[in-house]
């Protein structure tokens, strides 16, 4: 009989290169792969492949680019890749609301065939109906898990997507006169921050509910605010707390009954698949982020995907193109109404679409709602374990949450001046990835966990085994705790306006050159 051994600390040390830019390693001369000249017999037949260019097309000068050989770039991202933690290496319940899964690799084998590669946008129809109709198909996928009527799969990401909610919100109280009137939006303190940032860029006041002793928005609250200039409600629910309300339904009445419109942020869908909708819950609006609760790849913050989802009455205000069928051939449809526009260049990710969409078939129905249950198992697991550790809680409602919790060591840091960014930085001494939560915070030093339903009991015990160490090392040596990492690639990094300092950044070869003295050949600081 096969013996369960206790969760361990992992012996952990991560690689660490001091690896350079990829800038950085530019020599004059290096070359990755050497074209051939063309063939003077193709020359002859077909031309130089210049000539036929338009003149205003045609370069006046050959570009500056980094000259780096083929075996040095490819060290270069192999050591990166070995300084970095992810989902395909370590327990990765730390992310809390990006819902970081296992991504089936049979979808990563799926979406690097050359019939989905080499497809281009400006590809006739007829051409491509292989993936118009995975988008199609996706579309009544997402029509059943939502209850919204159409969906577009432009938005490139949740925050995209906000933002075209908030612009169809804008559209629509255009169309009935009521746009300049109607200039607020209500949302609550909980929320993701990307809701009422988004709102803001398109010009509208923001209305914030806090939450009562549970943590729950007050629904007194938004009948005091609510009035004939809400133009609109946005809300996530769970929240980023992890705390779903469930009166939801008597705040979309309310905002309803004021003429707003109430949309969905549903990033993070995980704890509600196949159990509650988006149309129930009186939204006319909803937006999914496949490369989170679907299976798909964060990709560093790109390539992603937010399915946005509207009702029958705002389908004419929905990003264009989308798609269409009429039985027997699969079109793109141009010729929306009101559409607001591309919010993103042609048709969104289709690789991020092709993935959502072959996870769904995978799992079917009941295989979603197994989802659900399973990720909410599990973090109810973890919220009852995570609240044995010395120093740790979960502030407002005891229970109802359900794929995350905001958790906090509040009482720790005041018993023993440990913060979270202490255990932040130690728990990447045993491969681990953990959250703290927006800022500001508004949970006293807050630490978020989001177990989804790809994690085992024993991924998870191995999680609250790093948790419970650190609160261990942190009453008894808490100097330890404070001055990790030990094994990671860096220690601290004390510069701490780098990443907010735009004049340091330099995402492109042609802003590096600018910010840094070019000689003999090397890049050199100023």
């Amino acid at each position: 009989m096969a013996q369960v051994s206790e969760p361990k600390l992992r012996d952990f040390h991560q690689a660490k290169w001091d690896e350079p830019l990829i800038f950085e390693l530019h020599q004059p001369g290096e070359r990755g792969v050497v074209v051939p000249k063309t063939e003077p017999e193709i020359e002859a037949e077909i031309g130089d492949g210049f000539t036929a260019l338009p003149e205003n097309m045609l370069r006046k000068k050959e570009p500056q680019l980094p000259e780096v050989s083929q075996a040095r770039v490819l060290r270069h991202y192999l050591r990166l890749s070995q300084e970095t933690l992810g989902s395909d290496f370590n327990v990765e319940i730390g992310q809390g609301t990006c819902t970081m899964k296992y991504i089936p690799k049979v979808n990563e084998f799926l979406v690097r065939n050359p019939k989905l590669t080499e497809l281009h946008p400006y590809q006739d129809e007829s051409t491509v109906q292989g993936m118009l109709a995975a988008i199609y198909h996706l579309d009544l996928a997402m029509r059943e898990i939502s209850g919204m009527d159409y969906f577009s799969f432009q938005p490139s990401g949740g925050t995209q997507a906000l933002f075209a909610m908030a612009s169809i919100v804008r559209a629509k109280h255009g169309a009935t006169g009521e746009g300049e009137k109607r200039d607020e939006i209500i949302t609550t303190m909980f929320s993701h921050p990307s809701q009422a940032a988004t709102a803001v860029v398109k010009g509208y006041k923001i209305i914030t509910l806090k939450p009562d002793e549970d943590g729950y928005p007050r629904l007194e609250d938004l009948k005091k605010v609510v009035s004939d200039r809400t133009a609109g409600f946005v809300v996530a629910n769970p929240e980023d707390t992890g705390i779903y309300n469930p009166r939801i339904k008597e705040f979309t009445d309310i905002v309803h009954k004021a003429g707003g419109i109430c949309y969905y942020d549903q990033a993070n869908a995980n704890g509600l698949l196949g159990i509650t909708r988006a149309k129930e819950a009186g939204f006319d609006m909803c937006f999914f982020n496949l490369h989170k609760t679907f299976a798909a790849p964060h990709m560093c913050g790109g390539p992603a995907t937010g399915a946005l989802g509207v009702k029958d009455e705002l389908k004419q205000f929905l990003p264009g193109p989308i798609v269409e069928c009429d039985g027997e051939k699969y079109r793109l449809n141009h010729q929306l109404a009101s559409s607001i526009g591309k919010v993103r260049s042609f048709h969104g990710v289709p690789q991020t679409v092709l993935r959502a969409y072959a996870w769904i078939r995978s799992l079917g129905a009941e295989g979603l709602k197994e989802v659900a249950k399973i990720a909410v198992l599990n973090n109810n697991y973890l919220y009852h374990k995570v609240k044995e550790i010395r120093g740790a809680s979960a502030p407002y409602v005891n229970g109802g949450r359900l794929e995350q919790v905001r958790y906090s060591w509040e009482q720790m840091t005041e018993e023993t001046g440990v913060t979270t960014e202490d255990v932040q930085r130690r728990m990447t001494d045993f491969g681990h990835h953990y959250w703290t939560s927006h800022h500001p915070y508004v949970v006293p030093q807050p630490f978020t966990l989001e177990p989804t339903e790809s994690y085992s009991k024993e991924d998870l015990d191995e999680y609250i085994a790093a948790l419970t160490q650190i609160s261990k090392e942190a009453y008894e040596e808490p100097e330890k705790v404070q001055n990790a990492p030990y094994r990671s690639v860096i220690h601290k990094i004390e510069e701490e306006d780098f990443l907010d300092n735009p004049d340091k950044w330099a995402v492109t070869w042609r802003a590096f050159l600018k910010k840094h003295n070019w000689k003999e050949g090397k890049v050199k600081s100023e």
